[in-house]
């Protein structure tokens, strides 16, 4: 439904000259929206009851289903309608629906001299900002009390070598590191006990805790091994290359081969479906189906070419893949990580049933008090399902969730992404859930020492998440200094989608 004020049978186009009927029209116009927004709201929230279990979250899954709701419509008439009296346009609605629309709706109505009784109370202010708590406590549920310069909380992923220098994990949390996570893909219990220890150590000497996220590695695709005909060579636009279960031969063959590291992954494949490899250095299309494998033909290259690619990922944007999120490695990992980790990261969640399927696992390893989960969003699958998703998790346990921005970018295509991290942003702050900003944050300078000009841009955007995540580098340390000072800058002009009004001091 499309809401329009009109005024003689015609859209008003300018509001400024807006009289006390026009007020009327807007006023009737609101409540209609509300009155609609509350009933569509419940029906979302009687659907989802049943797998709530914290009572916490209750009125959190309420706000959130009211959203949802709303943002069925198009609202922009009415924002435009709203700005000239002075009245929020809806434009911050995300952690506070109802509450937002009858603060609208009180104004409107004592602007029009309306029967008090024949309007919803306008909210206390306990109430209107009851949602920003909300967000706040499991913010600091989740990643721990918030450090004192800023709200934004800072994650770092753990290189190695941080199980035998200690020095590292100390100077990384005394410059600002809030939280750290250790990615269960690379190295062993041994490690990550020793990294762990450390952490511990480095933050009863800093005074306050440092929260540790454990990322299971899931089910990624990615090519075990590849053999060109000609070694060395590589890979140029128009050329083919045979996927393949098994590892690749070259008996018979003068083509590129490689092997799938999960092999029905090839079964799920039609012809012309699309294949990124190498986090997007290499596109390809499926030309056709053989017994032995799939063949790809490449669409995508560097003008010079792509070496062969060995133990790189592969992603398949337009094919829903059915995979096991947790992998045999995953539940092994489990033993270890439900123990030792406050935090558990989950790759290639994609349906509430990958959640409910963890937080069994969880049960099972630590019954009495199992780690948040933080769901990792990176396929269009868990951007569709995302609500349930939230539900699901957050219904039973402290929850986040994690904007992969690599893999997602190459699942929904780069030119989609700015929108879609957009749009998780406010539905995970209608449901009063933080969110991480992950993926090639400050790369560059992590990796080479100098950061540059759009990755700063980058990381002042990422203020509207509750936390960034950083990932190894040799120049690690230096990254979080300047991205601590950056958030805290940031924070004095921008909270959320809301502005900061403090006093500009360039001019």
């Amino acid at each position: 439904m499309m809401f329009k004020l009109e005024k003689n049978s015609k859209v008003v186009d300018n509001y400024s000259s807006m009289e006390v009927s026009d007020a009327q029209t807007l006023l009737n116009t609101l409540q209609q929206l509300r009155q609609i927004v509350k009933e569509e709201g419940e029906k979302i929230f009687q659907q989802w009851r049943s797998q709530i279990e914290r009572s916490t979250f209750l009125s959190s899954s309420k706000n959130l289903a009211y959203y949802l709701a709303l943002r069925r419509h198009d609202l922009r008439p009415v924002q435009a309608a709203l700005m000239p009296w002075g009245l929020s346009s809806l434009g911050r609605i995300e952690s506070r629906v109802l509450p937002n629309l009858d603060a609208a709706i009180a104004t409107l109505g004592a602007i029009c001299q309306a029967d008090p009784h024949s309007l919803p109370p306008r909210p206390s202010l306990e109430e209107f900002f009851a949602g920003d708590r909300l967000l706040q406590q499991n913010t600091d549920e989740l990643f721990g009390n918030k450090p004192e310069q800023r709200r934004v909380r800072i994650m770092v992923t753990l290189p190695t070598v941080a199980a035998s220098n200690y020095g590292l994990v100390r100077n990384l949390l005394l410059r600002g590191c809030d939280c750290v996570r250790i990615n269960c893909a690379h190295d062993s219990a041994t490690e990550w006990s020793a990294m762990i220890a450390n952490v511990r150590v480095a933050a009863r000497e800093r005074g306050y805790p440092c929260k540790v996220l454990m990322d299971l590695a899931g089910p990624k695709p990615r090519i075990g091994m590849a053999i060109a005909p000609n070694s060395p060579k590589r890979l140029y636009r128009g050329e083919t290359i045979l996927l393949t279960g098994n590892l690749p031969t070259t008996i018979s063959s003068d083509g590129f081969q490689a092997n799938c590291s999960i092999p029905e992954v090839l079964e799920q494949l039609k012809v012309g479906a699309t294949v990124w490899i190498d986090d997007g250095s290499l596109g390809a299309k499926v030309e056709s189906i053989k017994p032995e494998g799939v063949m790809l033909r490449i669409t995508y290259a560097d003008l010079k070419g792509n070496k062969i690619p060995h133990e790189k990922g592969l992603n398949f944007p337009d094919t829903d893949l059915l995979l096991n999120p947790l992998t045999e490695k995953d539940l092994q990992d489990l033993d270890f990580v439900a123990v030792h980790a406050d935090i558990v990261g989950y790759s290639f969640v994609q349906q509430a049933a990958d959640i409910e399927r963890l937080q069994w696992e969880l049960e099972r390893r630590r019954p009495n008090k199992p780690p948040a989960i933080v769901a990792k969003i990176e396929t269009p699958q868990a951007v569709r399902n995302l609500p349930e998703l939230i539900v699901q998790a957050a219904g039973k346990q402290p929850f986040g969730i994690m904007i992969a921005r690599g893999d997602l970018a190459i699942e929904i295509g780069y030119q989609r992404l700015a929108e879609i991290q957009e749009e998780i942003l406010w539905l995970c702050e209608a449901a009063h859930v933080p969110v991480i900003w992950a993926t090639q944050v400050l790369e560059k300078l992590v990796k080479k020492g100098i950061p540059s000009r759009a990755e700063i841009t980058d990381a002042a955007m990422a203020e509207r998440a509750e936390c960034v995540m950083l990932n190894k580098g040799p120049f690690i340390a230096e990254a979080v200094t300047i991205l601590d000072d950056v958030l805290t800058r940031m924070e004095a002009h921008q909270q959320k989608k809301t502005p900061q009004l403090r006093a500009l001091n360039s001019w």
